[in-house]
Order: C-alpha cells, then sequence, then structure tokens
C-alpha cells in the first residue's frame, strides 16, 4: 500500500522546527479563497464575459460581483476589455489572462473530485479531439505517475534576484 502523506525531506523533516508561513496553498488561497471567486472564474471558463452574466450565473449580488472581479482582475487573473453594443455607451468585459488560464487544472481537478466524492455531476470534461475523458494527475517532469505518497516534500532553491549579491 502506497503511503498516504508526503515525505518531508532534508531541514523540513522535523516539524517542529518550521512552519509553513511561505506557503504557496496560503497564497493562493489569499488570491481565489471565496467560493464566489471560483466560480467566478468557472464561469469565465464557460465562457461569461459580461458583469451581468457573472452575477447571474454565481447567483451573487452586484456589489459581491463587482468586488470579486475587482480582486481577480487586481491579481491578473482577469482583464477588462472595452466593448460596445451599438446605441449604448462602452462597458467593459471580462476575459481570463495566461495567469488565469493556467489556473484551469485547479478548478478541473476540484471538478472530478466533487463529482467523485460530493455530488455526482451531469456534466465531465472531454477531449474535444478525441472525445476521451479528461482527468487530473500528478506527473513528473519526467512523465510518470506520482501518488501522494510518491511525492517529497523538499526546500527549493534559494531565487536568483537580477542584480543581487
Amino acid at each position: 500500500m502506497t503511503p498516504s502523506t508526503l515525505r518531508l525531506t532534508g531541514p523540513l523533516q522535523s516539524r517542529k522546527d518550521w512552519t509553513a508561513d511561505t506557503c504557496p496553498i496560503a497564497a493562493t488561497m489569499e488570491v481565489v479563497g471565496t467560493r464566489s471567486a471560483f466560480l467566478l472564474l468557472r464561469e469565465a471558463f464557460y465562457g461569461t464575459s459580461r458583469f451581468d452574466e457573472f452575477a447571474a450565473r454565481v447567483g451573487i449580488s452586484q456589489p459581491s460581483a463587482a468586488a470579486r472581479l475587482r480582486e481577480l482582475v487586481a491579481e491578473g487573473l482577469l482583464e477588462r476589455r472595452p466593448y460596445q453594443e451599438l446605441g449604448q455607451r462602452t462597458r467593459m468585459d471580462y476575459h481570463l489572462t495566461q495567469k488565469g488560464l493556467e489556473f484551469f487544472p485547479v478548478l478541473a481537478a476540484m471538478m472530478e473530485w466533487g463529482d467523485k466524492w460530493v455530488s455526482p455531476s451531469r456534466v465531465s470534461l472531454r477531449h474535444r479531439a478525441c472525445g476521451q475523458r479528461v482527468a487530473t494527475e500528478l506527473r513528473c517532469a519526467e512523465g510518470h505517475l506520482a501518488t501522494v505518497g510518491e511525492v517529497e516534500l523538499v526546500l527549493a532553491p534559494e531565487p536568483v534576484v537580477p542584480g543581487g549579491h
């Protein structure tokens, strides 16, 4: 049976000697840690771009939608673009940025987990080219599948600061 926890290595091995104070999970939750932020991003992936549609589809008030969309724009996951319908004033709609697009595997993993463990869904993700189900998985840079028991938590090398000493 595969172990069900990560293996902590080196200086990380003793949990009493360090804390996860620079945790990327916690940092990500600071960016998208509300239910409405996740659902607004879901809607952006479903093709929603107009403010009124976001609020209606997510089922939140317009002030809440405005606040969350502002935060997602400020964090660089969405960008605002002007549009104008004939005879109307110019308005802004919202589109995923590259940073936002790279959040898709997180939502896909949540969808997959929720479908299996919380509430079976009537929708699924399929690969457009072949029609097969899309699944999220962990793979190393060599392409090997990795279970949680096969993954190690290691200290990352210090980042190189341009022009730093």
